[in-house]
């Protein structure tokens, strides 16, 4: 097996030629630029049979690679879309929230205006009550005032008859 193939490790960085002499020369040229040559003007050094394989084989994984990053690109549009309308469902979750918060809030004010109502109306009905409670007193007040006097009157009425009958 030894004879038909080996292991070999190739510092590109380290490899500098200017024309290509042997296979190995050969080989390393293709692995530094292959990805940087056109293949319909392929240099002289590249016409060999496994050079247009290796030409080929190396097309076939580019056009995979870009297959690839398309499905790549899809699948991440894909994801943004799905994101997008999971934050778009999500906004309007909250304004419906809202919405009905607010609801609520008005149905909730509403009811305390109603109240606020009452309260006034009854507010205003114990102050009449108060003030009718008042005028009844104070029309008692002048009731006894007006029996006072009458009393008085009645006894100075009287006082006067007794000093007559006293006279002489």
């Amino acid at each position: 097996m030894i004879d038909h193939g080996g292991i070999w490790l190739l510092e590109l960085n380290k490899f500098v030629a200017e024309r290509v002499e042997t296979e190995q020369q050969r080989w390393l040229k293709f692995f530094q630029e292959g990805e940087h040559l056109d293949e319909d003007h392929l240099p002289d050094w590249m016409q060999t049979d496994e050079m247009r394989q290796a030409m080929n084989t190396l097309k076939a994984f580019s056009e995979k690679e870009r297959a690839y990053h398309a499905y790549q690109a899809r699948q991440n549009y894909l994801r943004e879309q799905r994101s997008i309308q999971h934050y778009l469902k999500t906004l309007e979750a909250q304004t419906e929230t809202l919405q009905a918060q607010t609801e609520t809030l008005q149905a909730q004010t509403e009811t305390l205006q109603a109240q606020t109502e009452t309260l006034q109306a009854q507010t205003e009905t114990l102050q009449a009550q108060k003030e009718q409670e008042r005028a009844a007193k104070e029309a008692a007040l002048q009731e006894k005032e007006v029996e006072r006097q009458a009393k008085e009157a009645a006894l100075a009425e009287i006082a006067r008859l007794k000093a007559l009958l006293r006279e002489p």
